[in-house]
């Protein structure tokens, strides 16, 4: 098994409170998921709108994990566990469109980095918590 997945299940064996439980905040629905997604990327604090922050926070990951663990951006994007706790997200085969025309958009004239406006620092710290290249899986066999 990878070690973000490894990372990832430890955190969630040991975390079961959680901030953005859906349970506890009203979220939107909206059919124009491309157009909320990129307003997560451009705008703080623009609420609950589902499925398109799963997809804006699937991209990060993916961005993140690509570049901390040396793994394929798609491929990572594609793992139906990439967001095991989200109901909202859908991997990358299932809606290659939509992924497609929100990452022209983040990506353009950033040379295919992802920018640190909008939501994106706020879904940083969720990923360096949950999975973050901070810690080494090996040193929990330290403890």
């Amino acid at each position: 098994m990878k070690e973000w997945k490894i990372k990832q299940k430890l955190y969630h064996k040991l975390n079961k409170d959680y901030e953005d439980d859906l349970n506890d905040v009203d979220i939107e629905i909206t059919k124009d998921i491309t157009f909320h997604a990129i307003r997560y990327f451009r705008e703080k604090d623009i609420g609950w709108i589902y499925p398109s922050k799963s997809y804006m926070v699937a991209i990060c990951y993916a961005f993140w994990i690509m570049e901390d663990y040396n793994e394929n951006f798609y491929d990572v994007l594609n793992d139906p566990e990439l967001l095991p706790m989200d109901p909202y997200f859908v991997p990358y085969r299932k809606d290659s469109v939509t992924y497609n025309n929100i990452i022209a958009v983040v990506c353009a004239n950033n040379k295919g980095k992802l920018t640190t406006e909008g939501m994106v620092q706020d879904v940083r710290k969720y990923y360096d918590a949950e999975i973050g290249n901070t810690f080494s899986v090996s040193d929990i066999n330290e403890v």
